[in-house]
């Protein structure tokens, strides 16, 4: 059987990657309904309504969910992780309180005025709702980036007696890799929301071509993903440089570059054995990977045997990148190939309808494989430099990690299945006509 160290870290990994699907929805979707209800206030077209309503119920489905699976995630602190709050807790514990008072409860109260009140409210007082609920997703986003890249690149703290204590809260926020992590997965939130929209659109028009508002919401999404992504790659391009300059062994397991080498090739292809501390079957491109991180075609990058032994697993890191690279090339030759059509004012062939419904998640996918590879790349550490990862582990034995683990994945396995069911019963039922908005707004009084 696993240890219980090891267990924990499937546990963890297992909650946390079903917590991310939800809010990397819902933090670019609530911008996108802004959008949309500034294009009703403007036009008083019912078109953009009909839309606003339409996603506000995924948008809710969607943060009800990420909120019960963060919930279960932050017990684990408790349960699975005692030494990180014992160690750590001066710092996480400040982060995750602004985390709650500042985005949290500004969420959960105007979400309700967002799905209730139309009809109830002025219309201004509604759009400035949906404009908070937007604003609190990000703050959301904020404050839990901070925290994840203070223990990637920790700033502005101390060590007295085992314990970390902050001397600068303004380098524990601003910390060297907090502004690259918080905009990249912002990105990246735009990147998913774009695809979930075309896609669920894509399946409407496919359903019934005569709808006004899957064509919007297609061309919406298409244009948004077309937009974000060469930002995306670029942004990525600084996030690399950075990770680098503070966590070099991450960049060698990600790059399979196992000795100190200069004009590194980029490898298309490997199988990193760690074992033989060397790359099988190895497919590259010379030089490539010295002139992506470096900017030069011979500069150097440090191999993984300096850091030996530790170093992050080989394996996860460089799959994981390659995964979350070649997703977002099929990202952007989709929505390049669908905004020059849409910009030629062309149609836009059923095989690449099909293709955009195939790839809704695909956000998912880059999104998970980027997060695997940014958490398994701190190992062995929990906090960089400050507290190992079998230090934090918890002292309960193996068998009760595993039924808690089962537990969760069959639990996490079927609200899965039924949100993505959900979520194509509700493109159904709109592509069909059947529209229930929140209120009444015939009877509902001014």
């Amino acid at each position: 059987m696993l240890e219980t160290l090891m267990l924990s870290r499937i546990q963890f990994a297992a909650n946390i990657s079903f917590h991310i699907l939800f809010p990397t929805i819902t933090i670019a979707l609530a911008w996108v309904m802004v959008f949309f209800k500034w294009r009703f206030v403007r036009t008083q077209a019912q078109l953009w309504l009909d839309l606003y309503y339409f996603w506000v119920k995924i948008f809710a489905l969607t943060f009800a969910l990420g909120v019960v699976s963060g919930i279960t995630m932050s017990f684990q602190f408790g349960t699975n992780w005692p030494g990180f709050m014992e160690r750590v807790g001066n710092v996480a514990g400040p982060l995750l309180g602004y985390e709650v008072m500042t985005a949290f409860f500004m969420e959960a109260t105007f979400l309700g005025v967002m799905l209730f009140g139309r009809g109830r409210v002025p219309e201004w007082v509604h759009t400035l709702a949906t404009v908070l609920v937007a604003i609190g997703t990000s703050l959301s986003a904020f404050w839990i980036l901070v925290l994840n890249s203070w223990m990637h690149t920790p700033a502005g703290y101390e060590v007295i007696e085992g314990i970390v204590h902050v001397t600068s809260w303004k380098e524990v926020i601003f910390n060297p890799s907090m502004p690259y992590r918080l905009v990249h997965m912002l990105l990246a939130s735009l990147l998913t929301a774009s695809f979930v929209i075309a896609g669920i659109s894509a399946y409407q028009f496919l359903r019934n071509s005569q709808l006004e508002a899957a064509k919007v919401g297609l061309r919406v999404g298409i244009i948004l993903a077309a937009i974000a992504i060469p930002i995306q790659i670029f942004v990525g391009d600084l996030h690399g440089l950075n990770t680098l300059k503070h966590q070099p062994a991450k960049i060698a397991a990600m790059e399979g570059v196992w000795d100190t080498e200069q004009g590194a090739p980029l490898l298309l292809f490997a199988w990193p054995d760690e074992a033989t501390r060397s790359n099988h079957f190895e497919l590259g491109i010379p030089k490539l990977a010295s002139l992506i991180l470096t900017h030069d075609l011979d500069g150097e990058i440090v191999g993984l045997n300096q850091f030996a032994p530790d170093h992050p697993p080989v394996k996860p890191l460089f799959f994981g990148f390659r995964i979350m690279v070649g997703i977002g090339v099929l990202m952007l030759l989709v929505s390049w190939f669908g905004a020059w059509r849409l910009i030629r004012k062309k149609t836009l062939p059923k095989f690449y309808l099909y293709t955009v419904v195939a790839m809704t998640f695909s956000g998912w996918v880059a999104t998970l494989a980027g997060w695997y590879v940014t958490e398994i790349g701190r190992q062995p550490w929990l906090v960089s430099g400050v507290l190992r990862t079998s230090d934090a582990v918890t002292a309960i034995g193996s068998g009760s990690v595993v039924l808690s683990l089962v537990m969760y994945l069959t639990i996490y396995a079927v609200l899965l299945v039924a949100y993505i069911h959900t979520l194509f019963y509700l493109a159904r039922q709109f592509s069909t006509g059947i529209t229930i908005q929140p209120i009444d707004e015939q009877k509902a009084p001014l």
